[in-house]
């Protein structure tokens, strides 16, 4: 089989990448190991989602049924229950499906697979191995899509945004929240999730605080939780007891770039796929986009940036080269900067995450300032610099001045 461009993974990022594709006139072909397009969206049965990109309040299965029905108005291949073993360096990538293993010859690949989430056996917490204990994700499929109430009281460890969404999705049906529990100073999600989760149905937040240790023989019992220092190191004597039968994680994401070791470079930060403001990896013709390349806050920047990376991968595949482009450090109070690299044509759109809370801060990006109030870690900064705007330069640099 031959195509010109394969998109990996049918969430946000792999639709808009492949509808942005095909209105370029490639053929284009669409994989995800799911049976059905959406992702991660057909299970967040929440509201919230496209407020930025359709300028209309969805739920994640609404959000993606928009986009499967945009999908069916072009000739996209769509190959659902299908995993992509592996993408080699001449452009053939091996397929498995339950119809069998064949291979896909490409001109481009987009890249689309998401994150996964950090599991439990990496937190390195003592105690006893029961039943009961959960990733957020996990426990979010286990309600949402197969109607399986995963225990009757429960602690969440990690105020992520999912994991807070969880907890008002627990109480919803009736599980007891007893706490959510943040090793940091501050919340790990967006404020509006912390006032709609967890203040609006009384659910306490512990921040400095982590769990120490697990308790329970099949199921599980106690959750020990102690106050953390500002090295993240338990204090003794503030060891608190919590009995539940549920612990729900919600302690970051990572992104999915297994699939691509060998054929790009990563970010040493983010630990994503390393690509330019086009989605262009350091491999010409492997593009990429979405959660695989930044942890994001919203679908509707996810979506954008699919939809960027689409249309440059067909491009591309028509024969068209792209530039390397200028690189993209971070400065001064800077965690996270996305894109790596910058290649003029387009606006540069910036993505980042500061390194501390501040009140007040200026972003510096070579000559380019803009002041930010209330900037938090955990709430991603959204920017668009036109490129009349920024001083040439042999490097962009990314700085937070804090005020």
């Amino acid at each position: 089989m031959k195509t010109d461009v394969l998109v990996i993974g049918a969430g946000a990022a792999g639709m808009a990448a492949a509808l942005s594709a095909a209105k370029s006139g490639v053929k284009v072909t669409l994989v995800d190991r799911d049976e059905r397009t959406g992702g991660i969206l057909n299970q967040c049965i929440h509201n919230g989602f496209g407020l930025h990109y359709f300028k209309q309040e969805l739920t994640g299965p609404e959000y993606a049924e928009r986009f499967s029905t945009l999908l069916s108005n072009f000739e996209i291949d769509l190959l659902t229950d299908c995993h992509v073993h592996k993408v080699n360096p001449d452009k053939r990538a091996i397929l498995v499906s339950p119809k069998g293993v064949f291979e896909l010859e490409t001109k481009a690949v987009v890249y689309t697979a998401g994150a996964r989430e950090r599991p439990f056996g990496a937190l390195m917490i003592p105690g006893d191995r029961p039943s009961g204990i959960f990733t957020a994700g996990v426990a979010q499929k286990y309600m949402n899509i197969e109607n399986r109430l995963i225990g009757k009281r429960a602690l969440i460890l990690g105020s992520g945004d999912i994991g807070m969404i969880m907890a008002r999705r627990l109480t919803l049906e009736g599980v007891e929240v007893v706490a959510v529990v943040e090793r940091l100073p501050y919340s790990g999600g967006l404020l509006r999730n912390v006032i709609q989760c967890l203040e609006d149905y009384n659910i306490p937040l512990y921040l400095s605080s982590t769990v120490v240790e697990v308790r329970g023989k099949d199921r599980l019992e106690e959750v020990v939780v102690a106050q953390v220092d500002q090295n993240y190191k338990p204090v003794p004597g503030t060891e608190k007891i919590f009995k539940v039968d549920t612990l729900v994680l919600s302690v970051g994401l990572i992104p999915q770039v297994e699939l691509l070791q060998g054929l790009v470079e990563f970010d040493p930060v983010s630990k994503g796929v390393s690509s330019s403001n086009i989605g262009q990896s350091s491999n010409e013709w492997i593009f990429s986009a979405g959660n695989c390349n930044v942890i994001y806050d919203l679908v509707d920047y996810v979506t954008m940036e699919g939809e960027k990376a689409g249309k440059y991968a067909a491009l591309y595949a028509k024969g068209e080269s792209f530039d390397k482009g200028t690189p993209i450090e971070t400065g001064e109070n800077v965690g996270i900067v996305f894109p790596r690299r910058y290649v003029t044509g387009e606006d540069l759109v910036l993505y980042l995450r500061s390194k501390k809370p501040m009140e007040k801060a200026t972003l510096i990006v070579n000559g380019f300032e803009k002041k930010f109030e209330d900037v938090m870690p955990s709430e991603m900064i959204r920017v668009k610099i036109p490129q009349g705007k920024l001083t040439a330069a042999q490097k962009i640099t990314v700085s937070l001045k804090e005020e």
